[in-house]
């Protein structure tokens, strides 16, 4: 069976797989971001706000364990699919086994700013970001190095707000992973504990997410929803991720609504 057939192709990033890139700094940062304490405090702290005061979907380690695994992933599925970045490449200094680490600390620290509100979280993202990216970088990086890396770093964390434009892929990838994140399981423990809104609800709808190497894109996300209320998830959520991303020319996306009883409202959405 190769890689991209086996069951966690495209949901769970490998470090011991080949890879489409260079993966061996990246895998030394995801050492050091599972053993930092101060990282893992602001994890554990960042789902009071979202999860237990406002009964909203998860943004704590899971949310993050998740985002960041499809991140990688799916960064890798475009680079074999022969998709350039630019994040790292436009900066003199800085490496092809650099997009992984921006990719991998973006990821986990976009949420962060849930400590202080879980309104305009990603402006309170920046400040806390860039305070850990200082200490972080000093370990892989000279001064210079330092720099470039956290500015896209915070790029990336910026522009998962669909208020805010990528200018690089590595930022689009971010953007577009933090939304595959849409599985029932999010939103387990605000659903049990009576929240309602239409993020709970259509999150309950999705079933799974898997990505893949596809036909005529470089990646295909295939999404399995039981119920129409999915449809919130993919067409409000994801499809405004993923526009203005910068790689909308190379993902696809198709939904299919799996419940087995007629008269179904939808059963099949691509993009």
């Amino acid at each position: 069976m190769s890689e991209q057939e086996t069951p966690e192709a495209g949901r769970i990033y490998d470090p011991d797989r080949d890879h489409a890139f260079p993966d061996e700094r990246v895998n030394a940062v995801l050492d050091q971001l599972a053993t930092d304490d101060e990282v893992q405090a602001y994890l554990d702290a960042q789902n009071v706000n979202p999860v237990t005061r406002k009964r909203y979907n998860d943004h704590g380690k899971k949310h993050i364990d998740i985002v960041r695994n499809r991140a990688l992933c799916l960064y890798d599925l475009l680079k074999r699919g022969g998709v350039e970045f630019n994040g790292a490449a436009d900066h003199d200094g800085l490496e092809e086994a650099d997009e992984a680490v921006i990719v991998a600390l973006a990821a986990t620290l976009h949420d962060i700013g849930h400590v202080v509100h879980r309104d305009e979280h990603p402006y309170y993202s920046i400040p806390l970001a860039a305070d850990l990216l200082d200490r972080l970088l000093a370990e892989f990086y000279d001064v210079n190095e330092q720099v470039r890396m956290k500015g896209e770093v915070l790029h990336a964390i910026l522009c998962h707000h669909t208020e805010e434009s990528p200018l690089t892929l590595e930022a689009g990838v971010v953007r577009v992973a933090d939304a595959l994140d849409m599985e029932r399981g999010r939103s387990r423990i605000p659903y049990e504990r009576g929240g309602r809104g239409i993020n709970t609800v259509s999150s309950q709808a999705i079933e799974t997410v898997t990505l893949s190497s596809g036909e005529d894109y470089p990646v295909l996300v295939e999404i399995e929803m039981n119920n129409a209320a999915g449809v919130y998830q993919v067409d409000n959520l994801l499809k405004a991720k993923l526009n203005d991303s910068g790689l909308e020319e190379h993902i696809r996306i198709v939904a299919l609504n799996s419940r087995e009883e007629g008269n179904q409202i939808v059963e099949r959405i691509e993009l």
